[in-house]
């Protein structure tokens, strides 16, 4: 599989499909598929995804569990 491009033959790419997914995603490098010894795709790794934390989103506003105090009419 290794040559000077990182290129490998789509046949030999079906077969060793899964684990040539995680060696991209762990080794950062690209990996061109061949079809007859021309390029037909590339296979290259995702940046991370950033970070969308809730943290500091959610505003405290007072106590929210007591009863208010109003009848309702599930109550009658």
């Amino acid at each position: 599989m290794k040559t000077a491009r990182n290129t490998i033959p789509a046949g030999q790419f079906k077969a060793r499909c899964l684990g040539l997914l995680d060696q991209v995603a762990e080794s950062g490098e690209t990996l061109v598929i061949t079809k007859r010894g021309k390029p037909v795709a590339k296979l290259v790794p995702l940046k991370p995804a950033p970070s969308t934390s809730l943290r500091g989103s959610v505003q405290y506003l007072g106590e929210i569990v007591s009863p208010l105090g109003e009848k309702w009419e599930a109550d009658l």
